[in-house]
C-alpha cells in the first residue's frame, strides 16, 4: 500500500496525544510537589494548564469535523505550563492551600489518564503498522 492510502492526519492525532501525555506527566510532578509540601506554611498548590488550551485550539465549530479541528490545531501552540493556584481558598492559618485528600484523588486520576494516553499512542502506531503491511 502506498503512503497516500494512510490517513496522514493520524500523525496530527498522535502529536496531540503526545502533548497531552507531556501535560499529564508534568501534572503528576506538580501534584507530587503539592503532596510533598502539604505542611509547608504559605505554600500554594500548583497545577498544569493544558485541557483549556487544547479546547481553545480545537475550537467550538460544531459543523467542522474532528479531523478538520485536529488539522487546524497542529499549527497552533499547544503549550503546556505549570501555574500556581493562588485562588484556592485556604482554611488553614498558615496560608497553605493544599488539600491532601483532593491531591491524592487527583494523582490517581492523572495516573490513569497518563496510562490511557500512552495506550492510545501505542495503538495508533500499531494501526499504522497494520496498514503498512
Amino acid at each position: 500500500m502506498g503512503v497516500n492510502m494512510i490517513q496522514t492526519n493520524v500523525f496530527d492525532y498522535v502529536r496531540i496525544l503526545d502533548k497531552a501525555a507531556d501535560a499529564s506527566w508534568l501534572r503528576n510532578e506538580a501534584i507530587s510537589n503539592n503532596i510533598a509540601n502539604v505542611d509547608t506554611p504559605g505554600y500554594k498548590r500548583q497545577d498544569v494548564a493544558f485541557e483549556s488550551v487544547l479546547q481553545k485550539a480545537l475550537g467550538n465549530n460544531r459543523f467542522q469535523s474532528m479531523d478538520s479541528k485536529v488539522e487546524a490545531a497542529k499549527s497552533k501552540n499547544l503549550g503546556v505550563r505549570t501555574y500556581t493556584d493562588y485562588s484556592g481558598f485556604s482554611y488553614r492559618l498558615d496560608g497553605n492551600n493544599v488539600d491532601i485528600e483532593n491531591e491524592n484523588v487527583m494523582l490517581a486520576e492523572n495516573q490513569l489518564k497518563y496510562q490511557g494516553l500512552l495506550t492510545s499512542i501505542t495503538q495508533e502506531f500499531t494501526n499504522l503498522q497494520t496498514v503498512m503491511k
